[in-house]
């Protein structure tokens, strides 16, 4: 089993930038990649990025540039530095790991951001 917890989420102007981040606990052992999904109202859960435990990332294309995801292994934290914000940002953001050898995955409980005047 893996906890998550998300923290960081809030309310932003666009333009703005906010930094979402994710501590694991339990089985850390076994997370191999950890990521961030997106769903926004009406829509389904979406990939923003992931990382891969020696540093590899992925992006989707509505936020290369403008977010860059980090991980710290010994702290078993995975953050999201959302920069440029814009109003089609606006969903609750999960953190998300998979564990080896099942690659099982784990969610945390989602966190809100909201980007609006």
């Amino acid at each position: 089993q893996v906890q998550l917890v998300e923290s960081g989420g809030g309310l932003v102007q666009p333009g703005g930038s906010l930094r979402l981040s994710c501590v694991a606990s339990g089985h850390i052992f076994r997370i191999s990649i950890m990521g961030w999904f997106l769903q926004a109202i009406g829509k389904q859960r979406e990939l923003v990025a992931t990382i891969s435990k020696d540093g590899n990332t992925a992006y989707a294309d509505s936020v290369k540039g403008r977010f860059t995801i980090s991980r710290d292994n010994p702290k078993n934290t995975v953050d999201l530095q959302m920069s440029s914000l814009e109003p089609e940002d606006t969903a609750v953001y999960y953190c998300n790991v998979k564990i080896v050898p099942s690659l099982r995955n784990y969610w945390g409980q989602g966190t809100q951001v909201t980007v609006s005047t």
